[in-house]
């Protein structure tokens, strides 16, 4: 289950940089038609057009679309950013510091703990 959500979610992360291709994949789905009804050449006899112009112009008006969301985007995120400027700090005494010491140095080892210290078995010489 978790694997299908991951592949949804990545599939709508990539949804947004596709669209031009949604847009270009409408086109030819309906190209016959949209040359036939909404072509601007459509009444010419040699039309060599085949839609395209209007191609051109939903692919302007789909890049438009998109530089305006990110300014609004834009936007937003400096408004954001403008309000979250307002930030009041306030001081607090100094905590007492105390050093703790787990090494009392005032006394010589009595003996070393074999388990913990191992020398080296064998020294090489390079």
């Amino acid at each position: 289950m978790k694997k299908y959500i991951i592949i949804v979610l990545c599939g709508l992360i990539f949804l947004p940089s596709l669209g031009s291709m949604f847009v270009y994949a409408s086109f030819k789905l309906n190209q016959q038609e949209i040359a036939k009804t909404i072509c601007v050449q459509r009444k010419q006899i040699f039309n060599s057009c085949n839609g395209r112009c209007e191609l051109q112009k939903s692919l302007k008006k789909y890049s438009d679309n998109e530089k305006q969301m990110q300014d609004i985007l834009k936007e937003k995120v400096e408004i954001v950013y403008i309000c979250n400027s307002e930030v009041n700090f306030t001081f607090l005494p100094p905590v007492g510091y105390h050093k703790n010491v787990f090494a009392f140095l005032s006394s010589k080892p009595i003996g070393i703990s074999s388990a913990t210290f191992r020398p080296p078995a064998t020294i090489l010489y390079i």
